[in-house]
């Protein structure tokens, strides 16, 4: 047989003799063939390292960040608390009347750990009571803005150091989810200048918010108007056209961005329906369900959010809005 070492003065392979080419047709191989020199004559291994990927995520857990803006009503803590079908969402019980108007916006963070299947998320969800509920809501962004810098400069000091944490904690926000009123009109001023401004630093979804108090018509021209109103001002939310890569990608994230933005209804509460439990919203014409797609688009919120594009959400952060807040931090410190 043919010597399997390469020849010294040739880059190509050795060819086989004649003899042996019925044979080699006969042999299947394990792998489709590649450049010259990669093809492999049998079966390595090389797919174990994604069980080994797995085994280590499994016990290590991952960190999923995610905040909520919107005005106070608008469900952002009922909407929250359907995503990941648990209490996750802070609510104040019987709140006095300074804590229902907060004179400016506050931000209230609570984490927690979530388990399903093995699989372990710290989950932390960040609210802005107060945004938007002023007569004069002007630079009502500037905490928010600032708390997601915050958490961008608290990460680069950790990866600065110079012994520094095997594992950073990651406490960036990975995505902005920002609830539109369901007004049935133009974007507001306040919603363009906050998406203006919070898409260059962080992933923004937007939702209209209480879908259900628009009609299916009402709805269709609503989500028309808006999308015009973003393209008009030039806001790219996510998923964002200059970061698709692959063919296959931008074919999928195309037919998202002709659903943003989504109309959603929250319901923590389930009610019975066709025998079956249902999270939904019962009314006195019938009851809302949640997860129909049929009623609402809450399930391809949860899509995006979870189950399509977490991990997209969470390398879009940390290779695009991370990468550009710290060349500007750095070269502020290198600067005169």
């Amino acid at each position: 047989g043919s010597s399997l070492e390469p020849q010294e003065h040739s880059m190509e392979p050795p060819a086989a003799p004649p003899e042996e080419e019925e044979e080699e047709e006969e042999m299947p191989l394990t792998a489709a063939p590649g450049p010259a020199g990669c093809q492999l004559f049998g079966y390595v291994g090389i797919e174990a390292v994604l069980d080994q990927m797995k085994i280590k995520t499994m016990k290590m857990g991952f960190e999923f960040n995610i905040m909520v803006v919107g005005q106070s009503g608008l469900g952002k803590s009922t909407m929250v608390n359907t995503l990941f079908k648990s209490k996750v969402s802070r609510k104040a019980s019987q709140p006095g009347q300074e804590e229902r108007i907060p004179k400016t916006v506050q931000l209230q963070s609570v984490t927690h750990v979530i388990e399903e299947k093995g699989v372990k998320m710290k989950l932390t969800v960040t609210d802005t009571p107060g945004f938007g509920d002023q007569i004069n809501n002007e630079n009502c962004w500037d905490p928010i803005i600032k708390y997601i810098n915050e958490q961008y400069e608290r990460y680069l000091r950790e990866e600065i150091l110079i012994t520094r944490k095997r594992k950073i904690p990651d406490t960036r926000v990975h995505v902005c989810v920002y609830f539109i009123p369901p007004t049935g009109h133009w974007l507001r001023p306040l919603d363009l200048e906050f998406m203006r401004r919070l898409s260059k630093i962080v992933n923004v979804v937007p939702v209209i918010a209480k879908a259900d108090s628009l009609t299916l018509e009402e709805r269709t021209e609503f989500k028309q108007r808006i999308q015009e109103d973003l393209k008009a001002h030039a806001i790219s939310v996510y998923p964002q056209e200059d970061f698709d890569q692959d063919p296959d990608d931008r074919a999928l994230n195309d037919r998202i961005r002709e659903k943003i933005p989504f109309a959603v209804v929250g319901a923590d509460q389930e009610h019975q329906v066709n025998g079956k439990r249902v999270l939904g919203r019962k009314t006195k014409w019938g009851i809302i369900e949640v997860e129909n797609p049929a009623h609402c688009e809450f399930a391809l919120l949860r899509d995006l959010l979870i189950r399509s594009h977490l991990q997209d959400l969470k390398d879009i952060t940390h290779n695009v809005h991370y990468e550009s807040y710290r060349v500007r931090r750095l070269n502020e410190s290198n600067g005169p």
